[in-house]
């Protein structure tokens, strides 16, 4: 049985879904009760609350987390009493050679260090920057057909989540992938305004990109995120701290395929951005 954490998000779906098709004994865990479809048991359970977690551990040998987590140590020793054998957890690329002072860094860090320090064997997805971010701009897209965002010089190989969930699957799976930190990139770097080229072409509409200012992107993101996590994201793309445009082969060495390509993700999601 896999424990799938956070399995309405991005990722989790996606590892959801996969781990069904291919006959896995799957658990979803989500905040709020469902019912089960297609082999899938929907529990319920908080990672900020390690006691909440109990049932859901129970006859668990596989356990994808999601980094962040207050009650983490918790969880993870809930998970070792439960007999889980493996973890597979979401991290970032930023923790390779990264500052321990910025924000985002230091909380994937400190994820890491808490399962090294459960003693489970683990694996680390450290991923590149999403291409389901694009999915921010559906408001201005149905506003019209300008997207604006910042960091317009910052080529980012995104990566599809869905190729982070077959990673996930595969080392939850199969031998051979305990004590590994895979660095996961889609297949080219790719600047904002090549990503809103593509989505336009999938979309059939002409959009258009504009470059954010700083201190205009600076202000929208303080309204969703703390100060300091704003202040990380501007380190990294604006300081120029993390560089995520050389894509990485460690997609098409787990899986034995090369990873999506962003139209791929747009043709998928499109219907996202008419509704």
């Amino acid at each position: 049985m896999i424990l799938v954490t956070g399995a309405t998000g991005n990722i989790g779906s996606e590892l959801v879904r996969a781990l069904a098709r291919s006959g896995e004994p799957v658990r979803a865990l989500t905040r709020s009760a469902q019912n089960g479809t297609n082999g899938v048991e929907y529990v319920t359970g908080d990672l900020n609350e390690p006691d909440s977690m109990r049932s859901a551990l129970a006859g668990v040998r596989g356990l994808f987390l999601l980094p962040g987590y207050q009650g983490m140590s918790g969880t993870l020793a809930q998970a070792k009493i439960a007999g889980v054998e493996h973890v597979a957890l979401v991290s970032s690329s930023s923790i390779d050679g990264g500052e321990p002072g910025n924000a985002v860094t230091k909380y994937m860090m400190d994820s890491e260090q808490a399962v090294r320090d459960s003693g489970l064997p683990w694996t680390f997805l450290r991923s590149f920057g999403f291409m389901s971010n694009a999915l921010q701009w559906i408001g201005q897209l149905q506003a019209g057909d300008v997207v604006r965002a910042p960091w317009p010089d910052v080529p980012i190989a995104v990566i599809d989540p869905y190729d982070i969930a077959a990673v996930a699957a595969v080392a939850l799976t199969s031998p051979g992938h305990a004590g590994r930190a895979y660095t996961l990139s889609g297949p080219e770097p790719l600047r904002p305004a090549d990503r809103v080229a593509i989505l336009g072409e999938v979309l059939g509409r002409p959009l258009t990109f504009e470059g954010q200012p700083d201190d205009e992107a600076r202000a929208e993101m303080s309204k969703a995120m703390p100060a300091e996590y704003v202040d990380a994201f501007f380190r990294f793309y604006s300081g120029g701290t993390l560089d995520e445009s050389r894509p990485t082969p460690d997609v098409r060495d787990v899986t034995g395929r090369p990873p999506r390509t962003f139209r791929d993700w747009a043709r998928a999601h499109a219907a996202a951005f008419s509704a």
